[in-house]
């Protein structure tokens, strides 16, 4: 298990991490996720039930696990950390040792800041690279996620190629640390 992080960005504030308790966090999650512009999470219709059972399932699963991320203390994003050898991408793709997969979704707001999806992706992946067995992270987003290409492009993703999953045809992406580090400037070693 990855263990609770701080990341700051000295424009947009401090960002820490916990883990989710499905208990305590579920209704939170579940307004993030079932807004419109959470459309790529696939759960706009879920019942608060749902989604606390989803986070029941994710938090009693050997690999998978799922954090709030916080922005100066107040919840902000959802992180999800899962093996991929193991849930999402288990049998679509060559895994290579120290393979993390990766969702990120950042809570709607009515007021945004300029910069802040792109502070937390990149305080996101130094999350998952703290940890010294993490050597890439590999995400499949939707082919029409457009916004969430572009970013991970900017901290470093290159896209290997689409792939058909059940509920979608994705862009297999991967980024090892070394390419994180290039796109970013962050080094968390």
């Amino acid at each position: 298990m990855t263990r609770p992080g701080k990341q700051q960005s000295a424009a947009i504030g401090t960002f820490t991490v916990r883990p989710l308790d499905p208990a305590v966090d579920a209704e939170l999650v579940h307004g993030w996720v079932t807004h419109p512009k959470a459309a790529f999470w696939l759960m706009g219709d879920a019942s608060l039930a749902d989604v606390e059972r989803e986070y029941r399932s994710i938090a009693a699963h050997p690999h998978h696990e799922a954090f709030i991320g916080l922005h100066d203390g107040e919840p902000a994003f959802l992180i999800e950390r899962y093996d991929p050898t193991e849930v999402e991408l288990k049998g679509l793709y060559e895994a290579e040792p120290g393979d993390a997969g990766m969702h990120f979704l950042v809570a709607p707001t009515d007021t945004p800041v300029h910069g802040f999806t792109r502070a937390v992706i990149t305080a996101v992946m130094a999350f998952l690279f703290a940890d010294p067995s993490v050597r890439r992270v590999v995400v499949e987003p939707d082919v029409t996620n457009s916004a969430v290409q572009a970013l991970n492009k900017a901290v470093g993703f290159e896209v290997l190629r689409e792939i058909a999953k059940p509920e979608k045809d994705a862009l297999l992406s991967a980024c090892t640390r070394e390419q994180f580090e290039a796109a970013t400037g962050v080094n968390d070693r």
